[in-house]
């Protein structure tokens, strides 16, 4: 029965996609300038520019060579689970770690170890890079708590070549590409179902500011404060950083501490509210394709309290053409006529938005 609402629900929103659609034909030619805070680069990219392929995972018994024999082996634990793991453990994307798996269901094979097809090459799990929690972190999506049918979609784009990043150097797309190709439908579906299973949190404090704290960019992926540093203009972006980088990063604790901070431009959240709910006259509110809640409707995504940097490298990759597939089609005229400052204070306002409480369930 909710399913059957839902895809009613989704057709009255592709109608009004569809409508208004057909005022803005075409979107915008992009600017030269980019929003390289949400790619994690400093300067634009270059003709020619192309990603370096990421290597398989590394299994615990290889060591890495960057800390000492005994450290990458030393087991690790973390306040509140009775779990234990070393460094080389809490790295192996092909057997993904599980500090509270109460907080979540039952991983099947595809979260775990990868796609069956690449057992042999230790294809990464799903939950390596976008958790066991399905909260993802700045440098990809955090698919947890989206509509089953998003998921199936956006897999089936990436592996029909429909869903790039703007960006050529970034070599999470590609390895996402890879792997969608390497899945089976039924490795889709399980993956698709069990992200939707999560009832959906946010875990991200915003916060408007002039001034932040001293960052370091790891390029292509995220800005980490400096240990005793000092202040810096934060200017027009938005900069996503872990409260605590030992447990988010090293540890990938997925009850991290403080979880994540968002520092948006002042005034931000005023000018991001206005145009998602009413469309400030430059487009439609958001709610008309992603649901009053924006938690999603059918094949349409949640966008409430969600990674800033990752819904503006969405906004700026169809705004380029790389990310193509039926939602884009559909999101073509609604950001025709946003700037980069439109869409910076949009994904700010959304990433701010406490969703609904989730209803209470047993994940096992």
């Amino acid at each position: 029965m909710k399913k059957d609402i839902r895809i009613g629900m989704l057709s009255v929103v592709v109608a009004a996609c569809v409508a208004f659609g057909a005022s803005f034909v075409q979107a915008q030619a992009p600017t030269q300038e980019w929003p390289l805070w949400a790619y994690g680069w400093l300067t634009s990219p270059q003709p020619g520019d192309k990603a370096a392929p990421q290597a398989a995972p590394l299994p615990p018994t290889q060591l890495r060579g960057d800390m000492s024999p005994e450290d990458q082996r030393r087991p690790r634990t973390v306040e509140g689970s009775s779990a234990s793991y070393s460094w080389l453990e809490i790295r192996d994307g092909h057997n993904v770690i599980e500090w509270f798996p109460e907080d979540y269901p039952p991983m099947p094979p595809i979260m775990k170890t990868g796609p069956a097809s690449l057992m042999a090459e230790r294809g990464r799990g799903c939950g390596s890079c976008h958790l066991p929690t399905g909260k993802g972190r700045p440098e990809n999506a955090p698919p947890g708590g989206q509509p089953a049918a998003y998921t199936m979609q956006q897999l089936e784009d990436m592996r029909n070549d429909l869903r790039y990043q703007a960006d050529p150097r970034d070599p999470n797309t590609p390895t996402m590409v890879a792997l969608a190709k390497a899945m089976t439908e039924e490795e889709m579906r399980q993956s698709a179902e069990y992200f939707e299973a999560i009832p959906y949190t946010k875990w991200i404090e915003v916060r408007e500011a002039d001034m932040i704290p001293e960052m370091e960019l790891h390029l292509g992926d995220m800005y980490i404060a400096v240990e005793g540093g000092g202040m810096e203009p934060l200017g027009k972006r938005i900069v996503e950083t872990p409260r605590d980088d030992h447990q988010a990063n090293f540890l990938r604790n997925t009850r991290a501490p403080g979880d994540w901070i968002a520092y948006v431009p002042t005034g931000s959240l005023a000018r991001g509210e206005n145009l998602v709910t009413t469309g400030g006259g430059k487009t439609v509110s958001c709610s008309v394709c992603h649901g009053a809640d924006l938690m999603g409707v059918g094949s349409m995504p949640g966008i409430a309290g969600r990674s800033p940097s990752y819904q503006m490298r969405q906004l700026w990759d169809m705004k380029m053409g790389t990310r193509k597939g039926p939602q884009v089609a559909l999101m073509m005229p609604v950001i025709a006529n946003l700037t980069m400052d439109d869409m910076t204070d949009i994904v700010a306002y959304l990433a701010s938005i406490d969703p609904p409480a989730p209803a209470a369930t047993s994940s096992r």
